[in-house]
């Protein structure tokens, strides 16, 4: 027992010693920091020129995501969005019996689900919110599905097949002209053609008792095929060797044209798709089992080389009068920024033009944090009822890659809200007004500490913030290429620029928090 109260005794000295010895040297570390005056914290605010720049065609295919529609931008003017797309076989050379005839083909491609907007109530019923679809709710759409007689090559043969074939956004005519036959999804209901709609509701299969639970399928697009054609241009081809493999099956059949024009007077929207998600499920009974009229199934998957074709039009004037390159300032930046995903619009962005770099180099001013902030103009969007882009992306546009603050984020799932603090997500501010902020600081730290080349940066919309991959521009100019996410997004906004005639509330600004030794 003696033993016992001395080990506590000494445990307790050493825990005290330790305790002790913990507080000075936290207290020292944080002397250097911030106990003596030998810094004294500032915020300096540095001017931005930034000016708009065109996205003329660009490089369309092979998204991980694709619009369809059409969407009336009241900002921006009228994006028609239409797809065209490969077909594979999800099981190749198929074995069939005896007279196989097809009973009905279904296509089907799935919605993208607002989880955080679904209602499941007590009793299991579901009541879905879409996701991704832009315009008017109640919009309506001629959706019109016919076969495809252009063929989507690997290589471009211009470079002697080394290059991967490139596609553009501005080739809807090339695809258009060449689609074969009527459209495929002629059902006498309206709905899957001459007045097609995004339909949110889903369909659930009743529990069956000792056998089956419930299953509810979410929402999707589901449209019924012409069967005659699939009875003579798939199953009836299988003899022929047409089916063996993918290969020589894309050759033969091309793949699936999407056409979307108005339905009349209604008013119309745009939805953004995962094509490759989507399948083809033939249903058909042959001689063998007839009897029993038990139905067997071919699916053809929506897998293949895939090209988004985007059409302007309707184009609103302010912003042409904006973006034309003879209105364009780029010594002084525009006062107005348009940012328009797709075959659209971005802003250049150069920082440091007035010698305050040097200024901040001379002084040694330590860099704690660099953000850049832009504005929208409520004066010049429809901020009440037109969707804004949710992410802007901001990049290294000299040398067309990610700058430093993006890279040191670890890559996430999340393509809209990853990336948290190097930031461009839209927020709302507490007057009611919305802004996209960066968080810059290592960028910056580079060019002060490092001598980083001042390169001009690239403003544009994304919709995917994991994906930081380049389309090129069909004609190169000013640039050669974007970010293919860019391209993906058919939304756009106006920011407020850094010139002298912009309030300073709203101008665009660097700010930058540093401490400087006395």
């Amino acid at each position: 027992m003696y033993n016992n109260s001395f080990f506590k005794k000494v445990l307790l000295i050493c825990s005290v010693v330790l305790l002790c010895s913990c507080d000075k040297d936290y207290n020292s570390i944080g002397s250097d920091i911030i106990g003596g005056n030998h810094f004294d914290f500032e915020v300096h605010t540095s001017d931005v020129v930034a000016y708009n720049q065109m996205i003329t065609a660009v490089q369309s295919n092979d998204q991980e995501v694709n619009p369809f529609g059409i969407y009336d931008n009241p900002d921006f003017g009228t994006t028609t969005a239409n797809f065209v797309t490969q077909v594979s076989l999800a099981t190749v050379s198929p074995v069939l019996l005896d007279d196989p005839k097809v009973q009905s083909v279904v296509l089907t491609i799935p919605y993208f689900i607002d989880n955080t907007q679904t209602v499941t109530t007590a009793e299991g019923v579901r009541t879905y919110a879409l996701d991704s679809i832009y315009g008017d709710p109640n919009g309506k759409l001629k959706l019109s599905v016919f076969r495809s007689g252009y063929f989507l090559r690997n290589l471009d043969p211009i470079d002697n097949f080394v290059n991967t074939q490139r596609y553009y956004t501005d080739q809807n005519s090339l695809f258009s002209n060449a689609k074969i036959g009527v459209r495929l999804n002629d059902a006498t209901d309206p709905a899957q053609n001459d007045a097609f709609f995004f339909d949110k509701t889903g369909s659930v299969v009743p529990a069956v008792a000792n056998v089956s639970a419930v299953v509810y399928t979410a929402p999707q697009m589901q449209l019924t095929l012409n069967k005659d054609f699939f009875q003579s241009v798939i199953i009836d081809a299988v003899a022929s060797g047409k089916l063996i493999n993918n290969d020589v099956f894309t050759e033969y059949f091309k793949g699936l044209y999407f056409q979307a024009e108005r339905s009349g007077s209604s008013p119309t929207n745009l939805s953004m798709l995962d094509f490759a998600s989507g399948k083809i499920t033939i249903n058909y009974i042959d001689g063998v089992d007839a009897a029993r009229d038990e139905v067997k199934t071919m699916v053809l998957n929506l897998i293949g080389h895939k090209v988004s074709l985007l059409e302007q039009s309707n184009t609103k004037a302010d912003y042409a009068t904006a973006t034309s390159s003879g209105n364009i300032n780029t010594v002084d930046g525009d006062s107005k920024l348009y940012l328009k995903g797709g075959e659209g619009s971005m802003a250049i962005v150069k920082l440091f033009q007035k010698e305050d770099l040097t200024t901040i180099k001379n002084n040694g001013w330590l860099v704690n944090e660099a953000n850049l902030i832009f504005h929208v103009d409520p004066n010049s969007v429809s901020v009440a009822t037109n969707a804004q882009p949710q992410r802007l992306y901001l990049y290294d546009l000299d040398n067309n890659n990610f700058i430093e603050d993006f890279r040191a984020q670890s890559p996430v799932d999340n393509t809209k809200f990853g990336r948290l603090v190097y930031g461009g997500i839209l927020t709302k501010d507490s007057d009611g007004g919305y802004y996209y902020k960066f968080r810059i600081t290592n960028h910056v730290r580079n060019l002060i500490s490092n001598d980083s080349t001042n390169v001009k940066l690239g403003l544009v919309v994304s919709e995917d913030i994991t994906l930081a991959t380049n389309a090129y521009l069909k004609t190169s100019g000013n640039i050669s290429r974007v970010p293919q996410a860019s391209v993906m997004n058919p939304l756009g906004t106006v920011l407020y620029g850094g010139t002298a005639d912009v309030a300073d509330k709203n101008k665009l600004k660097l700010e930058i928090y540093y401490t400087k030794p006395n």
